[in-house]
């Protein structure tokens, strides 16, 4: 890949940096690669010269002189390995913050859970970039100067090493083209299988109650299987070229070796010169060997680095968006329709509404009306929308989210809390302010229960919120969702796991987020909460069919239900 090119992906960029590191690795390799001329140099001269005069202290120079190119060497290939290492490192983080942002954005736009494969690829990289592989491609180039070389000593020699050099480029060649596909295959069934296995721990408390293992582990054993075979076929073919590549590589030092014996035969070359010949042939190549050797790591770094380029390109992080000093909250709906992923189902059928700052407008409707959606739509988290949502005239969207984020309080239908203290949780997982996760926890009524567990707000809860019960995880999620006093809260069935006392705690918080001026849009299926309601907003197959005044919308709904020749509908079949 040319180097304009490479600066111009978002990946290339990252890459583009290390110019400089892979300049002083190709100085090092240049070094190196020249002193690697010091064994047949001094085996010239033991042979050709030490022997014939006889010369102990010719012997002691050539020696000594040998022994300190070897440190040189030695020295280069050290240089040029901790460079690698180092450029690895540095690699690995200017990459990691930009593919976690990126897996985060295409997980939610996409709903494609890549990032095991995705920082995977990444390390793949990586170690690419700092082992055998990469130092084979930088002595490739070197190859030609010992062929060269070898046609100083004899021309015979060179051209049998220029031969077998071209053989083993074939093999080389032959190994991409038939070991590459296997590769890429096995590769994606062996993802494919610990995702499944993967998915289904995640729910493994209902697959053992409801014995589901048993029904569930024909289907892994089906695409393990598949992988194991696909992974089978690929090392063979593998093992095939390599075995092959060997085949060739040790007949081809011995045949240049007899080669060399027949010039000596013939008083054309010295035994010093035959030796040496043999040594340059094995030179020559042992960097394409170690091509051979190092493929697999070669392919999946390539193939790593296509899709990591496409993921970074596609789900670029913009670094800025719109910021303001303050988010006052107030949110507009303005010919709003959503879909599900690629379009297929329409969700949400233009809608059109707003909520202003001090007003607790509740959301009702039947099941799958598109309350949820809309939710999510009005943070800006749902990917299929058209039309627009305005956060204090702003697109949603175009929000700067290191701004915008802070002054949002959400708590989803399904709890997902994450692998540490009470504390960290309710902060967001930002630096914990003791006042404000207090004052947080203390709106929802948990401060009590926190004090009296072991560890109080430093006790940790475990994957998933898994040491505590349902209720508790959803209060606690609520009082993550009041963190420092957010302008626009958006809760989503924030009474569905709540007692009595609950409830009632749930209430105050939104009377009192309306007293301070927060916009607050509630979802619930449980007609207690009404009561707080400044707007009622009824939802019906993804449509917006009443909102206004609650009042004035539950006398409008009985009057419907009356004209009808319906009962009047008690609060609960607001639902």
């Amino acid at each position: 890949m040319k180097l304009a090119s490479l600066a111009e992906s978002r990946l290339g960029k990252v890459l583009y940096e290390f110019r400089r590191e892979f300049v002083w690795v190709g100085v090092f390799s240049l070094i190196a690669n020249v002193l690697m001329l010091t064994p047949t140099i001094y085996m010239l001269q033991v042979y050709d010269r030490v022997l014939k005069s006889q010369n102990e202290l010719t012997l002691a120079v050539v020696t000594v002189i040998m022994i300190a190119l070897f440190a040189v060497m030695a020295v280069a290939e050290l240089l040029r390995s901790r460079l690698l290492v180092r450029a690895g490192v540095r690699l690995d983080e200017s990459l990691n913050s930009l593919v976690f942002h990126s897996s985060f954005r295409q997980f939610l736009t996409q709903g494609k859970n890549t990032t095991v494969t995705t920082f995977t690829d990444m390390t793949n990289i990586r170690q690419f970039l700092t082992g055998q592989g990469i130092i084979a491609f930088f002595d490739i180039p070197w190859s030609p100067v010992y062929i060269l070389v070898s046609f100083l000593l004899h021309p015979l020699l060179g051209s049998v090493t220029f031969v077998f050099a071209a053989v083993q480029a074939v093999l080389a060649w032959r190994g991409h083209v038939t070991t590459s596909p296997g590769i890429a295959v096995s590769s994606d069934k062996a993802v494919a299988a610990s995702s499944y296995i993967q998915s289904k721990l995640r729910n493994i408390e209902a697959v053992h109650a409801m014995g589901m293992a048993a029904n569930l582990r024909p289907r892994w054993v089906e695409r393990q299987e598949e992988a194991v075979a696909s992974a089978g076929v690929s090392q063979d073919e593998q093992q095939r070229q390599q075995s092959i590549s060997k085949f060739f590589r040790y007949c081809m030092q011995s045949l240049t070796l007899g080669a060399g014996a027949l010039l000596v035969l013939d008083g054309q070359l010295s035994v010093g010169g035959m030796i040496a010949g043999n040594v340059l042939m094995a030179r020559a190549l042992a960097p394409l060997d170690m091509v051979v050797t190092t493929w697999k790591q070669f392919v999946q770094a390539r193939e790593g680095y296509d899709r990591l380029e496409g993921l970074l390109d596609e789900f670029d992080v913009r670094e800025e968006g719109h910021a303001a000093d303050e988010v006052q909250g107030g949110v507009v709906a303005e010919a709003l329709s959503a879909s599900a992923a690629g379009g297929s189902v329409q969700i949400l059928h233009d809608l059109s509404t707003r909520f202003s700052p001090g007003e607790v407008a509740v959301m009702v409707g039947p099941s799958g009306s598109g309350k949820s959606t809309f939710a999510r739509c009005l943070l800006g988290i749902w990917p299929e929308t058209s039309g627009k949502v305005l956060v204090d005239g702003v697109d949603v969207k175009e929000w700067d989210r290191r701004v915008l984020g802070p002054a949002v309080g959400y708590l989803p239908q399904d709890v997902e809390l994450f692998d540490g203290s009470l504390a960290e949780n309710i902060a967001r997982f930002t630096e914990v302010d003791s006042e404000k996760v207090i004052a947080a926890a203390a709106k929802t009524g948990i401060h009590e229960m926190i004090l009296h567990l072991p560890k109080g707000y430093d006790s940790r809860i475990g994957e998933a919120g898994s040491a505590l019960s349902g209720g508790q995880r959803q209060r606690v999620a609520l009082a993550r969702a009041l963190y420092d006093d957010p302008a626009l809260v958006v809760l989503d069935e924030p009474n569905a796991n709540l007692d009595e006392a609950g409830e009632k705690a749930l209430a105050e918080v939104v009377r009192d987020l309306a007293a301070n001026r927060k916009t607050v849009v509630l979802i619930t299926h449980r007609p207690g909460i009404l009561a707080v309601a400044d707007r009622l907003l009824v939802m019906k197959e993804g449509r917006l069919v009443e909102d206004g005044p609650r009042d004035e919308v539950i006398e409008r709904l009985k009057d419907r239900n009356q004209a009808s020749g319906s009962e009047p509908a008690p609060p609960k079949a607001l639902n």
